[in-house]
């Protein structure tokens, strides 16, 4: 049998050209296959398997099918072959003999190679061995592939090499098909539940000259004909209040969402959510319809209202958990916000179990209670479970509690740790709305760039009348990594973001010279100005090598890493340390890489430090950064070594 085994680039650069030879000889016999415009299609692999399914060994059916795919293996056995032909619904097995094709046509088969597209006619029967098979007749070649397959994708290598070439991914990889086809039975599944409420889909603009309706940081561009500059939208939320405010009383959007901030497992750059907002409603209303829309959606899409997701077994089944942020915090981090009234206060009960708020944020009651939920009980979120009434700090878009106006009628709901969807009663008052944005710039003033800014537009709207609304958001792409039981959201991204493997190129080697040019060219060694740096003095205190030596300094691989949640400066590394077992250490080095970039990276850290929690995580160790000024601006590079050196080797 034909395989694709691993291949160097001198492999693939041979082949290459030899598939390339193929094309012309094709070309020069006059059988281009690319001059074919339309090749008649009407079966498929899985239709037949299934029509067929009772048929016996060896058995005749004397239909006569036309199909087309790809050809994905190739056994020659003399005077008859077997091949695997791939379509849209799978695979099926082609039976190919010389006395049935005709000798020119087998000879023409034979040099075809793995990847080729191909149309095939011929009748369905089942071999000896049991397998559905067609008996082909007649054979076309539709498209040369002129690049060989990859054998398989595996490791962190391949994997990138996955999502950077998506189209080789789904050639290759059967189950990636089958986890878009989800992700389209899941939008398709949640149009038609929100339809059948009553719901109006519209569509917003993705540029506005506000960014609002989230706490995020915003992409910006520039309109060069109006002279302006705008941001691609972080929310819908905004423009489909205002037609709430204008009597549409139920509307969705399914829509793309850009937010310029971290990128780890489950955050990509771009997005995709639903927006939902009805009047006369509230965030009660909002929790029956995310229960219903993904435990519906299991069930009409995997048939089960159980699923696996990242270990973890989750029930689905309509009737989810439901407590208040003050509850959670009660039963997980063992402090009791009802029986305080006091900023200090909570702040210090927030403090002594390890909690640090955002340093941007007001010392309050309301702050201090979302920190510890934040930073200790969404780990314990494993079973669908919404959280409700959450702090009015957190919370500039939504309604006050009668009860407390502490306390706003908000939630979000979690499963397997990780937040699916956002919801609220509605904030109609639009003097209250003006106050909170008003705040929230105050906020941004204090440098919290993910603050809101003040929309005038949309106070102007509040302000002809908003009706009592509930509102929700879901991000669509966390629900199908549920349902497909992925474990990054760039598994259910078609095309995610990914840095350019050319980014740390210079500009001027961005266009290839031709070869002759290239070739002759002389090797110019980059020169490096250091005439603006300013380090930091010496220390005029000697250490003694004791004192020096106790300081454990290790290699450490790069296994994962990510942002951490609610900080901008912060990312999370989990480390090979050689001992086997995991190590987490936490930098703020953010500002300066993206942890993409990082992952697979061999580094030196500080192993024998004493955990320190950051954000409710413990630190356990310190990574090596170098770090100077230039021109007043403070630069850090991230010590990186040799990935020939082992994980655990310690460095003197």
């Amino acid at each position: 049998m034909e395989q694709n085994k691993p291949q160097t680039e001198q492999d693939i650069s041979q082949q290459a050209a030899v598939r390339r030879q193929k094309l012309a000889d094709l070309c020069e016999a006059g059988q281009n296959p690319f001059v074919i415009t339309k090749y008649h299609q009407d079966a498929y692999s899985a239709d037949l398997k299934q029509e067929f399914a009772d048929l016996p060994a060896e058995a005749e059916t004397g239909k006569i099918v036309s199909l087309a795919g790809r050809m994905m293996s190739k056994r020659i056995m003399g005077k008859a072959s077997f091949a695997h032909l791939r379509d849209q619904k799978g695979d099926i097995q082609i039976f190919v003999k010389r006395d049935l094709l005709g000798e020119e046509a087998y000879a023409a088969f034979k040099k075809l190679d793995i990847g080729d597209i191909i149309g095939v006619k011929g009748e369905v029967f089942r071999t000896k061995m049991g397998e559905i098979s067609v008996r082909i007749s007649e054979l076309t070649l539709l498209s040369k592939s002129l690049l060989p397959l990859p054998e398989k994708f595996h490791g962190l290598t391949d994997r990138e090499a996955r999502y950077r070439q998506r189209y080789v991914d789904l050639i290759v990889n059967p189950d990636v098909r089958r986890a878009f086809e989800v992700r389209s039975k899941f939008i398709k599944h949640l149009r038609n539940y929100l339809d059948e409420r009553g719901y109006m889909e519209v569509e917003t603009p993705v540029l506005n000259t506000i960014a609002g309706g989230a706490a995020a940081r915003p992409f910006i561009t520039h309109h060069n004909t109006l002279d302006i500059d705008m941001y691609l939208r972080i929310a819908t939320e905004l423009p489909l209040k205002r037609l709430i405010v204008g009597g549409i009383d139920r509307v969705y959007e399914v829509g793309r969402i850009f937010r310029n901030e971290g990128m780890d497992p489950k955050h990509n750059p771009e997005f995709t959510t639903v927006e939902l907002y009805q009047a006369y409603a509230d965030f009660h209303d909002m929790m029956d319809i995310a229960e219903g829309v993904l435990s519906s959606a299991a069930k009409e899409i995997l048939d089960t209202y159980e699923i696996e997701w990242l270990g973890n077994k989750i029930d689905l089944t309509p009737g989810w958990r439901r407590m208040t942020m003050i509850e959670a915090v009660r039963e997980y981090v063992g402090i009791d916000f009802d029986a305080i009234t006091d900023d200090a206060e909570a702040v210090a009960a927030a403090n002594a179990k390890g909690v640090e708020l955002n340093p941007a944020a007001e010392p309050t009651w309301g702050n201090a209670l979302y920190a510890c939920f934040d930073q200790k009980v969404e780990e314990h979120l494993i079973q669908p479970t919404f959280i409700t009434m959450y702090p009015v700090e957190v919370s500039p878009l939504t309604k006050r509690s009668p009860k407390d106006p502490r306390l706003t009628e908000r939630f979000e709901f979690f499963i397997n740790h990780s937040e699916m969807g956002n919801a609220y009663s509605e904030l109609n008052d639009p003097l209250d709305q003006r106050d909170r944005f008003v705040k929230q710039a105050e906020q941004r003033d204090r440098g919290d760039d993910e603050a809101e800014m003040i929309d005038e537009d949309f106070l102007t709207a509040m302000e002809y009348g908003m009706p009592p609304t509930g509102g929700m958001g879901i991000g669509i792409d966390r629900c199908v990594m549920m349902l497909t039981n992925s474990d990054s959201i760039r598994d259910v991204i078609l095309f995610p973001t990914m840095k350019p493997l050319d980014s740390d190129k210079k500009v001027s080697k961005e266009v290839s010279a031709p070869a002759e040019v290239a070739q002759a060219a002389p090797v110019v060694e980059e020169k490096i100005d250091f005439s603006n740096v300013q380090i930091e003095p010496l220390f005029q205190d000697q250490v003694d090598f004791d004192t020096f030596s106790k300081s454990d300094f290790r290699a450490v691989k790069v296994k994962e890493c990510e942002a951490v949640k609610k900080s901008k400066k912060l990312l999370k590394f989990v480390l090979d340390d050689g001992t086997g077992v995991d190590r987490v250490i936490l930098s703020g080095i953010h500002e300066y890489y993206e942890p993409e970039e990082l992952v697979g990276k061999t580094c030196i850290a500080i192993t024998n430090l004493p955990p320190r929690a950051m954000m409710g995580i413990d630190s356990c160790g310190m990574l090596i950064s170098a770090v100077h000024h230039e021109n007043g601006e403070e630069k850090l590079h991230l010590l990186m070594v040799d990935p020939h050196i082992p994980a655990g080797a310690k460095f003197y």
